[in-house]
């Protein structure tokens, strides 16, 4: 998937691409609308069914064991909704994985935010994010969207994604587990004072901590978005690579497992 910053550091892991006539401050991280593109590079992977064979190789722990028990999609991701709260500067944060029936008017109000909707392209009814939510919700798991809650109290959106089994991992060296991030910030009051780079570096670092096999977190915002790219590297991403991807020169951010304590 190709979206990170709600008014300068609230983000998504899909790179933001500028909008002429957007509000100032990408809300996203990165850009949701970089892989919506028909019968390009940029087509939704979610779209796409991996054989069952394959799935559960990538899901297994790399030395040919059986997948763990549960189902394919929990797999993929080491069970998302089983992590946790983390502990934040900014208080308690909890990843709480999307429920349509739950979350659907919350989630349809922050994407019709014009500086929301400037990048992750999904202003409109409720059917049209529920589209987007059942595409992963109902896929093989190797996305799943989830509410941000601090000390409680939803925030925040946030697609944690396999990049090794999405469309991104066409345009960069790919390793195996590599994970993604997308996140938007959901009011203003909680853009612009540096949350978005809080979370981001708290949430990257409990992927690593969750997911073993995992050893890099990525995430590919617009090389012309430099509030987003500031916020990644104020989050102890790296700048990687610059990456032609289908609708935009993106900035490849890495936050590397090896590397995480000195950053």
């Amino acid at each position: 998937m190709l979206p990170t910053d709600a008014s300068t550091d609230a983000g998504t892991a899909r790179a933001t691409r500028p909008v002429p006539g957007a509000a100032p401050g990408p809300v996203s991280l990165t850009d949701p609308g970089a892989d919506r593109g028909a019968g390009t590079d940029s087509e939704d992977t979610l779209d796409l069914r991996l054989p069952d064979e394959l799935i559960a190789l990538f899901a297994g722990d790399g030395g040919g064991n059986e997948a763990r028990e549960g189902t394919v999609g929990d797999d993929l991701l080491d069970r998302v909704g089983g992590w946790g709260p983390i502990a934040t500067p900014a208080g308690v944060f909890h990843l709480v994985p999307a429920r349509t029936e739950r979350d659907l008017p919350l989630i349809t109000r922050w994407m019709n935010d014009p500086a929301v909707a400037a990048f992750w392209e999904l202003a409109g009814s409720e059917s049209v994010v529920e589209e987007h939510l059942r595409r992963q919700i109902d896929g093989d798991g190797r996305s799943v969207p989830c509410l941000g809650t601090l000390d409680g109290t939803p925030m925040s959106y946030w697609e944690i994604y396999r990049a090794d089994l999405d469309p991104l991992a066409r345009h960069y060296p790919a390793r195996p587990h590599d994970t993604g991030i997308h996140l938007l910030i959901g009011d203003v009051v909680n853009r612009g004072h540096g949350l978005g780079s809080t979370l981001l570096r708290a949430v990257a670092d409990h992927v690593l901590e969750k997911r073993p096999s995992c050893a890099r977190v990525v995430a590919e915002p617009d090389l012309r978005n430099t509030p987003s790219v500031s916020a990644f590297l104020s989050a102890g991403f790296r700048f990687s690579a610059e990456v032609d991807l289908p609708d935009k020169r993106a900035a490849l951010m890495v936050r590397d497992r090896a590397l995480r304590d000195l950053s």
